[in-house]
């Protein structure tokens, strides 16, 4: 999966960056090493689910999608 992001200079120095296509997923660095490697993160956790809270019937199934 490729996701787009917008990358800002922030005013008191740094980066942050959004992910449009994710609302309200957003994460900031020191520098843009920093910065992607919190995205990663910020990603990560903006698609993650807990399965826990999800009602599944006997026939249901659950399965990962990769695209």
């Amino acid at each position: 999966m490729k996701l787009k992001i917008v990358i800002h200079e922030a005013e008191e120095g740094g980066y942050w960056a959004e992910v449009p296509s994710l609302p309200g997923c957003a994460s900031q660095g020191e520098s843009m090493v920093e910065l992607i490697k919190n995205l990663y993160d910020a990603v990560e956790g903006c698609l993650a689910i807990d399965m826990e809270n999800i009602h599944l019937e006997n026939k249901d199934t659950v399965m990962e999608l990769a695209v």
